[in-house]
């Protein structure tokens, strides 16, 4: 069953990473390649197994909850909740445009959406207070939030990673995606972060590294949402390449807000073989 899971999530995120590509070009805004580095993750998520949630009831209390905190890469996630059924897919076609719910960044009015999310540094602090109410009530939910690496530079981060240790939040699990680039430049260039995860474990968390495009990795690193081994918060750190999918787009700053347009869009559009049908 599992090997069985990889290669439609392959395709789904394909698919996904389609859609963004048209959303960002019909709309002319919108961060493409940010969100084609988280796109394998939140596929995984979504479509492992390990993630609770009911599209027909979004506000189940027994849902787990997503943190999107890196909310500029929030475009990846309309095309899953979309093609879950949280809200038609004809809605994608209205992205950033007047007739559409869906903006730049995640609003919780969409379905499917926790919170509003794009000012970098708040979603973790969210999610340590949602982590936090679930052990105070004896709920079971299971709280995950995906950071952007460069999000990392927020002192509000650290301030929820000491927060949630101290509280030993075992039932929240953070993401970092972890691109190595911000708005301008490397991460390593402009404020090194590395040993990243040396910091999140002085912090009071558990990590684990891995590969965040590797679909085997993502569901092993997410399997135990709702058992933890450990009393320990966890933080996955995803290595992954921002801008995956496009070759001319990938480790390259200039695309952080860029949307390809002439023969560069129809490359892009080439190399993601956007003949791809879509799996259900």
């Amino acid at each position: 069953m599992f090997d069985e899971k990889i290669p439609r999530m392959k395709q789904k995120a394909n698919w996904v990473r389609n859609q963004v590509l048209e959303m960002c070009v019909g709309a002319g805004c919108g961060h493409i390649v940010s969100s084609f580095s988280a796109t394998d993750i939140l596929v995984a998520l979504y479509y492992g197994g390990s993630f609770r949630f009911d599209p027909a009831n979004p506000d189940w209390t027994e849902r787990d909850r997503f943190i999107m905190s890196k909310g500029h890469g929030g475009i990846a996630l309309y095309p899953i909740l979309a093609d879950l059924g949280f809200f038609p897919v004809d809605e994608l076609s209205g992205f950033c445009r007047g007739e559409g719910m869906l903006g730049a960044h995640p609003d919780n009015n969409v379905p499917g959406i926790e919170v509003i999310s794009g000012s970098l540094g708040h979603g973790l602090g969210i999610a340590t207070g949602l982590a936090l109410s679930a052990k105070m009530d004896g709920r079971d939910y299971a709280t995950v939030a995906l950071l952007g690496d460069g999000e990392c530079y927020e002192g509000s981060v650290w301030e929820a990673a000491m927060f949630a240790g101290h509280h030993q939040l075992n039932n929240l699990t953070g993401i970092v995606d972890r691109n190595r680039l911000s708005v301008t430049d490397f991460t390593e260039n402009s404020l090194r972060l590395d040993p990243l995860d040396n910091k999140w474990e002085s912090f009071g968390w558990d990590t684990v590294t891995i590969d965040g495009h590797s679909f085997e990795q993502l569901i092993a690193a997410l399997n135990n949402l709702r058992t933890p081994v450990s009393t320990k918060p966890l933080m996955i750190i995803a290595n992954t390449v921002k801008g995956m999918g496009v070759s001319f787009m990938q480790d390259k700053p200039i695309w952080h807000v860029t949307v390809p347009s002439g023969e560069q869009l129809e490359m892009a559009r080439k190399e993601l073989c956007p003949t791809e049908n879509q799996i259900t």
